[in-house]
């Protein structure tokens, strides 16, 4: 499996991905978040996005973007899914689908975590493992490590303290 880097062709975090992503049901999750776009509450922006986030027990949960007219109360569908997630006693994860495009139009995009939702997925996951999946579709995706997205990300390791 060959994949785009975003700097650099990382040989090593390639084989590395390529053994984690035999966990991970990249169609189905993928096929989640796209369904899970079509409930995105996005009247502001018009930008709808779904996530698909897998837990290490083998369980999805899913999350759409949910905006606000004061904006600052808006959440992320990454966010919603992780919240979600946590709400439910689940907080072991493998991966995460996220699709994005402008309401009703085809998803020609790739729309990448912004950097709360990177945050977000650091304080739960393992960011040399945790896997993080933009597409286009189940067919048309771009597959990295969330280290490549948050290098020297700051978690709970920099507090001596472990997410429990």
């Amino acid at each position: 499996m060959k994949r785009e880097f975003i700097q650099d062709d990382n040989e090593e975090m390639n084989n590395r991905l390529v053994q984690l992503l035999k966990a991970v049901p990249v169609r189905d999750l993928i096929a989640r978040a796209i369904e899970a776009r079509d409930y995105s509450y996005c009247p502001y922006s018009g930008y709808a996005v779904g996530a698909a986030l897998l837990a290490k027990d083998g369980k999805t949960i899913t999350g759409c973007n949910i905006e606000n007219a004061a904006y600052g109360p808006s959440n992320c569908a990454e966010r919603t899914a992780f919240f979600k997630a946590v709400s439910e006693g689940v907080r072991s994860f493998k991966a995460i689908a996220i699709v994005g495009s402008p309401k009703g139009k085809k998803i020609d995009q790739f729309a990448f975590p912004c950097g709360v939702c990177r945050q977000v997925m650091m304080e739960f996951c393992d960011p040399g493992s945790f896997i993080v999946i933009v597409a286009k579709s189940e067919t048309d995706y771009k597959v990295f490590a969330l280290e490549e997205l948050l290098p020297e990300g700051f978690g709970p390791a920099n507090l001596d303290a472990e997410a429990k």
